[in-house]
């Protein structure tokens, strides 16, 4: 279903959410709990990758910590 596009190994911290920023590189942003103070951007990279995007894929951090893309679905009934 998803394809590997990129290997970069990065490891993930509990509270953080993973996710693949508008440069294609690894960012990281710490993830809201209820009573926390909201503040700031809090995002930080984590691994510089340099994925160029194409339309139509979704780009997420797998489970071993490399950038995998899937075919969006469009229009299903």
């Amino acid at each position: 279903m998803a394809e590997k596009v990129a290997k970069a190994g990065v490891r993930k911290e509990k509270g953080y959410l993973y996710f693949v920023d508008k440069h294609g590189d690894i960012s990281r942003a710490k993830m809201s709990r209820g009573g926390r103070k909201k503040g700031g951007s809090g995002t930080q990279k984590v691994a510089k990758v340099g994925v160029k995007k194409a339309s139509g894929y979704l780009y997420f951090v797998d489970k071993h910590g490399d950038v995998s893309r899937a075919k969006m679905a469009r229009g299903r009934r």
